[in-house]
């Protein structure tokens, strides 16, 4: 957003200076991006007089001229058209640098005469594009500053120009006159009043408006207008040039130009029709896609369904709020125009703005929103401006909708700005603060302008008293400390297992992600999502048009943009929340874990190998004990199908309850995702972990029997498919207050086992707790984990 001192004034009775406005914004939270001082920049050039002018013997466009300047006449070689005896000119002395053509005069010889300075064009001096010759003021003192001259005689072009940076939720900002009530309540001026205008119709508007019902809703609030015959439509009065043109805008014609000034002075985009080209009336609809405009940029636009537009008989003549046709554009031999001034529903225009890749001031205001109340008195007041600078003699208004009603109050609480800011403010300074900013005030209730969308709260009274008081005066105490004891824990059980989670995941090597919320509907749907519950309406881009249904995704194109730079060997995780529908329930916390690759770097010895599921299986089962997980758990099949149907594990409390999932992932979920393998993964769902039943402050006490373990060996054969978990599970059921742990240290094929056979050997660990294991309980056990086995399996003892 960019405006001129002088056009700051308009609005602000200020006596501060350029420094101090630019210092106040900046802490007010509207911060200064740039500064362009004209008055800086050439405040080395002086006036001089030519008191002679000859022609040049040797060159036949160039003059030799005596110049009288403030230290005593001094001889400049010029070719400009226009050097003559008598004229009063702007010199640039030798040392000072000309902005137009990024030099530094110097002493110098042209033609072999020696020149001693310049005599300067508006262009080489960055005060227009005209150059046809040197510059002729009616007046002026030899030796003057320049600048001293422009600030007398033409102020314009010496005008600070100020640039600020607007947040998305300060649109009031982006008005000049938004600014200078911001700085009016911080006390660098006092808020100058706007004279309402009056407009009397003098005949009926003969062009009526209409809003279709599908466009009405979260499309058009109100579309309002009048005509205004007998305009005369030259260019734009030379104020409202310097005015454009010091912000970047380029002067069009009076009707446009009044647009923009509005624009830029009230945050109010308009939009004027060249009546004389509109058939029949106006109708604000939905497309139904296909249809095209040319717009004022004379680009084609292709709509898409459901976008709004305006419309008269012969067809789409205007984007909504975003931008006009050509067709109906004002021109010169405009003599008749109708002023549209409308309220768009922001959602919409930003999606139409992004679908069409337009970028106009116009949809940048209207998308953050503009000051709904103020649609009818900015219609009349560019009605009044149309009608000093054009001339012309109005109709009745048209509307059509209603102004939207966003007036909503809330409590101010004085003590809140200490416990939520921490600042010391009276009670009257607060209530004085908030009335300066347009609030006003009954009792306790603060009622928000209407040109305020950001405040939505008591908390946003607080942010404005805090804001305008200036947070440099916010000074740090230390936290008061607590009379008595130990403060009781702040964080809830599932926060300390997601901070501990992430402690544990980061000491096992891996690196932790943060990811987007967002992936794109492919990979959505390789994860079991992508359905319309958990599609955006508004995305960032297309490849954010869903919300993940796990952390896998996001670890994976992290993992793809890394491989395509060379790194191969990957440890990932990411904790964080996956959604499977749109409602809050269907939000659950995760940690994903991704290895890819490699245990280490290639050696000589060849320790290095690529990653297997037990790498997975391992690095979960850390992380479950480290959060509280029992220890006594299942592994079943029967998981995702992101994962290798034959090389994956569910970690689960019985059939239903599913703590985690590890294994190695599918290789088509890889060729989609662009990964290169060996990849193996987890994901651990922390809120299936149960709760302890009781709660200490400390660890438990550590369980340890002083009576010696027995270790008993197994071997059975079974069938060959039969897996070994099944029999790890028979075995620790025979016995599960005695049974410590059960594991498989080797597997049998072939020889005179027969075809299908294979034979598993297992150790089984008995702990007693009371009592000395005698031969007679060792056997007593032995027997019962024979039995579970042969039963589970179907598998004899192998003798």
């Amino acid at each position: 957003m960019k405006f001129t001192m002088s056009w700051l004034k308009d609005h602000l009775d200020t006596t501060a200076t350029v420094d101090e406005i630019t210092e106040a914004l900046t802490d007010l939270g509207l911060e200064v991006e740039g500064v362009s001082d004209p008055a800086s920049r050439l405040s080395d050039f002086t006036i001089g007089k030519v008191v002679k002018a000859e022609p040049h013997p040797d060159a036949d466009r160039l003059r030799i001229c005596q110049v009288d300047t403030d230290e005593g006449q001094t001889q400049i070689i010029c070719g400009a058209p226009n050097a003559r005896e008598g004229i009063t000119v702007v010199i640039a002395k030798p040392g000072v640098y000309v902005p137009g053509i990024d030099t530094t005069i110097g002493v110098g010889k042209i033609r072999g005469i020696e020149s001693y300075g310049m005599m300067c064009s508006e262009r080489e001096m960055e005060l227009s594009e005209e150059h046809d010759g040197i510059i002729e003021l009616p007046s002026g003192e030899v030796g003057q500053r320049f600048t001293d001259w422009l600030a007398v005689n033409d102020p314009a072009k010496v005008d600070p120009v100020i640039e600020i940076a607007i947040t998305p939720n300060r649109p009031d900002a982006l008005g000049v006159r938004g600014i200078a009530l911001d700085l009016a309540a911080r006390g660098l001026g006092t808020m100058k009043p706007i004279k309402p205008a009056h407009i009397e119709g003098q005949f009926p508007c003969p062009i009526t408006v209409t809003i279709d019902e599908d466009a009405a809703t979260n499309g058009c609030e109100v579309f309002a207008g009048r005509l205004i015959r007998g305009v005369e439509n030259g260019p734009s009065p030379e104020w409202l040039q310097d005015r454009l043109r010091a912000i970047g805008l380029r002067p069009i014609s009076t009707l446009v130009d009044i647009t923009n000034f509005f624009t830029y002075d009230r945050n109010r985009p308009l939009h004027v029709f060249d009546a004389g080209k509109v058939v029949g009336n106006l109708r604000v609809h939905r497309t139904k896609g296909g249809e095209t405009l040319v717009g004022l940029d004379e680009k084609e636009y292709t709509f898409g369904p459901g976008q709004v537009v305006i419309s008269d008989d012969n067809g789409i003549e205007s984007i909504g709020g975003i931008m006009g046709g050509l067709a109906t554009g004002c021109t010169e031999t405009t003599t008749d125009v109708f002023l549209e001034a409308a309220v768009w529903d922001h959602i919409q225009i930003a999606s139409t703005g992004r679908a069409l890749k337009i970028n106009s001031d116009a949809r940048y205001r209207n998308e953050r929103g503009i000051d709904p109340a103020f649609n009818m008195e900015a219609l009349d007041l560019a009605t009044q401006m149309i009608i000093e600078l054009c001339g012309g003699s109005p109709s009745n208004r048209v509307t059509a909708g209603q102004v939207p009603d966003v007036s909503r109050a809330y409590r101010l609480d004085p003590a809140r700005v200490r416990s939520l800011v921490g600042m010391d403010i009276p009670e009257s300074e607060q209530r004085q603060t908030l009335t300066s900013l347009g609030f006003k005030l009954e009792g306790n209730m603060a009622h928000v302008p209407s040109w305020r969308p950001d405040i939505l709260g008591e908390a946003d009274l607080v942010e404005e008293v805090a804001r305008i008081a200036s947070l440099t005066k916010l000074v740090g105490r230390p936290m008061a400390r607590m009379d008595t004891g130990v403060p009781k824990p702040i964080l809830s059980p599932m926060q300390k297992r997601e901070q501990i989670a992430r402690r544990m995941g980061a000491a096992l090597g891996y690196n932790e992600c943060v990811t987007y919320s967002f992936i794109d509907h492919a990979s959505a749907t390789l994860f079991g999502g992508g359905d319309d519950a958990t599609m955006l309406a508004n995305p960032i881009s297309s490849e954010m048009s869903h919300m993940r249904p796990d952390l896998l995704p996001g670890l994976l194109l992290a993992a793809a943009r890394n491989q395509a730079r060379g790194i191969m060997d990957l440890a990932l995780f990411e904790v964080g929340h996956a959604f499977q529908g749109g409602e809050p329930e269907d939000q659950h916390l995760q940690m994903a874990g991704l290895l890819i690759g490699r245990t280490g770097p290639k050696d000589v010895q060849g320790g290095a190998r690529a990653v297997d599921v037990f790498d997975a299986k391992a690095d979960v089962e850390a992380i479950l004990a480290t959060i509280g997980a029992p220890t006594k758990v299942q592994v079943l099949r029967n998981g995702p199908a992101w994962f290798h149907p034959g090389r994956h594990g569910r970690i689960c409390l019985g059939p239903k309850k599913m703590l985690a999932v590890f294994g190695e992932l599918h290789p088509r979920i890889l060729s989609a995702m662009d990964v290169k393998g060996p990849a193996v993964a987890f994901t651990l769902y922390p809120a299936e972990i149960p709760l302890p039943r009781k709660t200490s402050a400390t660890r438990g006490a550590l369980e340890i029997s002083d009576l010696q373990a027995v270790e008993r060996d197994f071997a059975f054969v079974v069938d060959a498919e039969v897996e070994a978990l099944t029999l790890i599970n028979a075995a620790a059921g025979a016995d599960k207050a005695l049974i410590d742990d059960v594991r498989i240290f080797d597997e049998f094929i072939g020889g005179n086992l027969g075809e299908g056979k294979k034979s598993l050997a297992m150790t089984v660990r008995l702990q007693p707790r009371e009592t000395t294991l005698k031969e007679a309980d060792i056997e007593t056990v032995s027997a019962k984990i024979i039995e579970k086995v042969t039963k589970a399996t179907g598998g004899t003892l192998r003798g």
